[in-house]
């Protein structure tokens, strides 16, 4: 079905742009993705993707792709700004449907895993999924406090990470005593010398490591659960490192033992 849409009003151009806010993601059980790049990647991924939405003239140049989708509305330029987070769209979207996982319990805790700790910056929470990917993790887990993981600046900044990893969004008290009860050692972060120098740490392949708030670090309490505390040796004057930094230089060296395999 191709359908083509001129105005604002129309109810599915008000129901696309209801997707750049938590609230309506959860209602349609969906997201946007922005661009050819995130749209193939979710094809190669088997993601379920409900919608295309492009110009006519992004439409046409990509025929082969279109061709995959029962869905594709024709929309002008002002249509796809209207409902996009984003300055200068690329003239292509589509709506993909939520990770049916994303909130349950007894995850296979097997591999790396990175859980954020109230990170607010939306740039900084993509950054570091992206990263986790790049480093071989195998999932993420968000606190309800840290930036939602499908905002449109998260999906942005993920550049497709969102589709090799497990993403889930839980209470951390729970998945700290999760891992420590399958005795997989739990790092923190603590911009402290008291800590340990993750120089020092030769973790196994089953982990976890918490990177917390841009400007308070990790609540007090998910320190105190840990197995350890690491800190990063800093030669110069800085006086202190940008959270997604922070963890790039933890996520590498840490699994250094599967990123040699």
């Amino acid at each position: 079905m191709r359908e083509q849409l001129t105005s604002i009003k129309n109810q599915h151009v008000k129901d696309w742009k209801k997707l750049a806010t938590k609230r309506g993601r959860e209602k349609f059980n969906a997201y946007l993705l922005d661009g050819w790049h995130l749209v193939e990647e979710a094809l190669k991924s088997g993601v379920t993707l409900t919608a295309l939405i492009g110009t006519a003239d992004e439409l046409a140049a990509h025929e082969d792709i279109v061709a995959r989708f029962d869905r594709v509305y024709e929309v002008t330029p002002a249509i796809l700004k209207h409902v996009l987070d984003t300055v200068t769209p690329q003239g292509i979207a589509a709506v993909a449907q939520l990770p049916n996982h994303r909130f349950q319990p007894g995850v296979d805790l097997k591999g790396a895993w990175l859980l954020l700790d109230r990170v607010q910056d939306p740039g900084n929470v993509g950054t570091m999924i992206r990263t986790a990917d790049a480093a071989g993790f195998a999932g993420v887990v968000a606190s309800a406090q840290t930036a939602d993981l499908f905002s449109p600046k998260v999906v942005r900044s993920m550049q497709g990470s969102q589709f090799h990893l497990q993403l889930f969004t839980g209470d951390l008290r729970k998945w700290i005593a999760d891992f420590k009860a399958a005795e997989k050692p739990v790092y923190g972060t603590q911009l402290n010398p008291a800590a340990q120098s993750f120089r020092q740490v030769y973790p196994g392949p089953d982990f976890a490591l918490i990177m917390g708030n841009e400007g308070h670090g990790m609540a007090s309490d998910l320190l105190a659960a840990t197995t350890t505390n690491l800190y990063i040796p800093m030669k110069g004057a800085a006086e202190s490192l940008n959270v997604a930094v922070s963890a790039g230089i933890l996520m590498f060296e840490l699994n250094r033992a599967a990123l040699t395999d």
